[in-house]
């Protein structure tokens, strides 16, 4: 089996774990402030990590999680062009319809095809997981308090081996970020584990600041498109303010008193 799908086992998969794990995984204390390009009212998402992190997640994390969310075409807003998504949508095989003998087929994605699912049910998904269906990312850091901060001390929190005298269980990992410092996700990033096309230092912490400025795109895809209207009618009442009390202004002007008129006559 590829060593980027076992890898890809186990990206975010700690994220599914029953709610009893998943209590398990709330921080036991404030969580470290990152910055984020896309934090305040007027941040804008930084292409180039989008696009990095888009790697990350088409290379690892879509072999066990979905972007049900977007389609193909969405890409367009990390700065991807028309012929490459084509070219991307096209390597991914959906179900297609039935041929003559009713057997299922495949066809190449198109564009408008929203992303491909890395299983073909839950039922399914769960029974090759150990029992629990890897959740879908489209709203991930969304739902989560403080979501970019806490994936990203999730994936970074990772002390292998163990502290000495750490708690040792079977199937479970020692990670700073969580309650208990128990998690079941195996680490799903290293240095090293992908390669930035535009020259990235491939380490730890930039993928994982990538990956997670990507999921935070995925929850909210328009957010930069949102921010520029927001700022243009920012703008525009601004103009029309100034404009506005200009006219004011002029019209309440006081009149010239009578006396003044009658001497310069």
């Amino acid at each position: 089996m590829p060593k980027r799908f076992l890898a890809g086992l186990g990206v975010l998969l700690g994220l599914a774990l029953p709610q009893t794990d998943r209590a398990r995984a709330e921080t036991t204390q404030p969580l470290p402030h990152q910055h984020w390009d896309f934090e305040g009212p007027f941040g804008q998402y930084n292409q180039k990590s989008l696009q990095r992190g888009f790697l990350i997640y088409d290379h690892i994390c879509s072999n066990c999680h979905g972007l049900s969310n977007l389609t193909y075409n969405d890409l367009l807003g990390i700065g991807l062009n028309s012929q490459d998504i084509a070219a991307l949508a096209h390597s991914k095989m959906l179900a297609g319809p039935p041929d003559t003998t009713g057997q299922p087929t495949q066809r190449p994605a198109l564009p408008d095809d929203h992303f491909r699912a890395p299983f073909p049910s839950d039922a399914i998904a769960a029974a090759m997981m150990g029992g629990v269906a890897p959740p879908d990312q489209s709203r991930m850091v969304a739902i989560h308090s403080n979501g970019p901060d806490w994936l990203y001390a999730v994936l970074t929190g990772y002390k292998i081996p163990s502290p000495p005298g750490a708690p040792v269980v079977p199937g479970k990992f020692y990670n700073t970020a969580v309650n208990g410092h128990l998690i079941g996700m195996p680490p799903p990033l290293m240095d090293g584990m992908i390669q930035y096309p535009d020259g990235t230092p491939s380490t730890l912490a930039q993928q994982a600041r990538d990956i997670t400025e990507f999921l935070a795109w995925a929850s909210d895809p328009h957010r930069n498109t949102r921010t520029r209207i927001g700022l243009w009618c920012m703008l525009y009442l601004a103009f029309m303010l100034v404009l506005a009390v200009a006219w004011k202004h002029r019209i309440w002007k006081k009149p010239d008193k009578p006396g003044n008129a009658e001497t310069e006559q």
